[in-house]
C-alpha cells in the first residue's frame, strides 16, 4: 500500500519555539502516488507579538491573525489529518519542533513522531548536490519551478513548490499535472491545488538533443550489433 504523504510547511511568529513563539500558518499538499490530491490552509491566532524579523519574512501581522482559531481549536483536525502520513519537510526539525511545542502547550501526549514518519527533503537535496545550495529558492532554480511569485513566504505556497522540487529531485515531476480541464472533476479541487496542477500541466517538458559526439557514439554502437547479429532492428525502424 502506497503511503499518503504530505508536503508541510508552516510560519511561525519567530524561530525558537523554546522561547514561545507559535505557529500561524500551516500548509500542506497531499500526495499519493505522487499525485497532489488535496490541500490544507490554516492561519492560526498565536496569542502573541510577532517579531519583526519574521514579520519581514511572511509579512502576516497579529493584526490580521486576530480573528483566526488557535491552534488547540484546531488540533484534534490536525491530528487526525497527519496521522499514518508521511511527511515532507524543508527544514524537518524546525517545523517538527514547532509542532510539537504546540502539542505541548495543548496538554497533548502526542508528538509528531508518534504520528507518522518524515521526510526532510533538505537532506535529501544536500546527498543529491552536496556542497550546493540547497534552499528551496535555489531548489526551484535548480529544477525549473517557477517561484516568481514568491515575494514573500507563505506556508502554502512554499508546500506546493516543494511539491514540484520533491518529485523533481526523487525522479520527475511530470505526474504534477493529474486532471485536465476536461475531466469533470477540476472544478471539485482546492483553489489552490487546481492552481498548483494547471501552472504544471501548462509547463512544456524540455528536449534534450543528443549532441555529435554522442550520436556519432550511438551510430558505432548500432554497427557493432548489427555486425555481431547480422541485424539492428533500430536501424531498421528508423529506415521504415
Amino acid at each position: 500500500m502506497t503511503t499518503r504523504q504530505i508536503v508541510l510547511d508552516t510560519e511561525t511568529t519567530g524561530l525558537e519555539a523554546s522561547e514561545g513563539h507559535r505557529i500561524i500558518e500551516i500548509g500542506c499538499v497531499v500526495l499519493e502516488q505522487r499525485r497532489p490530491v488535496d490541500t490544507l490552509h490554516w492561519y492560526l491566532n498565536p496569542e502573541r507579538d510577532i517579531d519583526e524579523g519574521a514579520f519581514n519574512v511572511h509579512g502576516i501581522s497579529r493584526a490580521f491573525l486576530s480573528d483566526k482559531p488557535r491552534f488547540a481549536e484546531r488540533v484534534s483536525e490536525l491530528l487526525a489529518f497527519l496521522k499514518g502520513a508521511e511527511l515532507l519537510i524543508h527544514n524537518a526539525d524546525f517545523d517538527v519542533g514547532f509542532l510539537d511545542h504546540e502539542l505541548a502547550r495543548a496538554g497533548l501526549p502526542e508528538r509528531i513522531a508518534d504520528l507518522c514518519t518524515v521526510t526532510d527533503t533538505w537532506a535529501l537535496a544536500k546527498k543529491k548536490h552536496p556542497g550546493q545550495k540547497n534552499s528551496l529558492d535555489a531548489l526551484c532554480k535548480r529544477y525549473d519551478v517557477d517561484n516568481s511569485n514568491r515575494q514573500l513566504h507563505g506556508a502554502l505556497l512554499d508546500a506546493q513548490l516543494l511539491a514540484e522540487v520533491y518529485l523533481a529531485l526523487t525522479g520527475g515531476q511530470e505526474t504534477l499535472a493529474l486532471h485536465s480541464s476536461t475531466d469533470g472533476q477540476s472544478d471539485s479541487l482546492p483553489p489552490a491545488l487546481k492552481a498548483l496542477i494547471e501552472s504544471t500541466a501548462t509547463r512544456p517538458l524540455p528536449v534534450i538533443r543528443a549532441n555529435e559526439a554522442e550520436q556519432a557514439e550511438h551510430e558505432a554502437r548500432l554497427g557493432e550489433i548489427e555486425k555481431r547479429a547480422g541485424r539492428c532492428l533500430w536501424k531498421s525502424a528508423s529506415t521504415t
